[in-house]
Formats: structure tokens, C-alpha cells, sequence
């Protein structure tokens, strides 16, 4: 396996991994589907923040950050996304996509991460938990699906020593 910068040619893989947890899941809070089109151009936009893992060039999953709020006073901290196939959960894809990404984000001179997590997720709070992320704070019924209230997990880690 391994984990390098997605380019635009890998936005159908990625559009299937998404839409397929957006489809059947309530991981995600959305009901609106991702276009290959809208996934190149994020993958454009964002650059080095943009991930894939994959294996025998077939992408595994992949991780993106984006600015977490607008305004100056936020430019050190990003938000994460992360979403893997159900068969590359539990073998290092997530690991080594985060440790990637936080790499990445310490040269851009990243302070936190943060990850907001569906409470219909205890697996990705118990991932991300244990790769240092501790949870700040607990948003309840603030995202709606399916007819069910879901509450938002928030969590961060600090990621650079200033």
C-alpha cells in the first residue's frame, strides 16, 4: 500500500467510496452525491491536502483537509475528512493517510486538526482517539437523516509544538 497526492483521474474511485457511505450510511449527514466532476476540482483545489492509499492501483481510500472557519484567526487549523473502503478498514490505510496528512499540515503550519464525527460512528471516534485525538465537544441533534436527530462529535489534536 501506499499513500501519494490524489490526481484528478482518481475522482471516480473517490466518488464511489463517498457516495456509497452518503448512499448507506449515516456516517455523513448529506444526502447530496458527489459528481467525478466536483471531485476533481476539489482535488485541484486542494493540492497537497488531497490523499489517496492505494494498493495494486486500486484506491483504498482517501483523506482531505480543508480550512476549518473562514477568517484569519483560523488560518492554523484545518479540518479533516477521511473515508476508506469497507474492505481497507482495520489495515493501516487510515494510519498511514492521517500520519500523511499531518505531515503535510505541520510544513503548511498547521496547529490542530479537527474532525467532526457522526455519533453514528463510534468506530471513527474510537480511530481517531487513538491516533491522539481528543474529544472537545458534543454538538447534539444538530444533523438530520433518515428521520433520525444525529448528534456531532468534535475532536482535535494539536499537531505542532508553537
Amino acid at each position: 500500500m501506499r499513500i501519494r497526492q490524489a490526481r484528478a483521474a482518481d475522482a471516480a474511485a473517490i466518488a464511489d467510496i463517498v457516495n456509497a457511505i452518503i448512499k448507506d450510511t449515516l456516517v455523513t449527514f448529506t444526502t447530496d452525491e458527489r459528481s467525478n466532476e466536483s471531485i476533481a476540482k476539489d482535488i485541484e483545489a486542494r493540492g497537497r491536502g488531497y490523499l489517496v492509499a492505494e494498493q495494486e492501483k486500486q484506491v483504498l481510500g482517501f483523506a482531505t483537509i480543508s480550512p476549518f472557519r473562514s477568517g484569519p484567526g483560523y488560518a492554523q487549523c484545518r479540518e479533516l475528512t477521511i473515508h476508506l473502503t469497507p474492505d481497507a478498514q482495520g489495515q493501516g490505510a487510515g494510519r498511514a493517510l492521517i500520519a500523511a496528512l499531518e505531515s503535510d499540515a505541520r510544513k503548511d503550519g498547521v496547529h490542530v486538526l479537527v474532525a467532526g464525527i457522526s455519533s453514528a460512528n463510534p468506530g471513527a471516534v474510537a480511530f481517531h482517539t487513538a491516533l491522539g485525538f481528543e474529544q472537545v465537544g458534543r454538538m447534539p441533534e444538530v444533523g438530520r437523516k433518515w428521520g433520525k436527530w444525529l448528534d456531532l462529535v468534535l475532536m482535535q489534536k494539536i499537531i505542532s509544538g508553537e
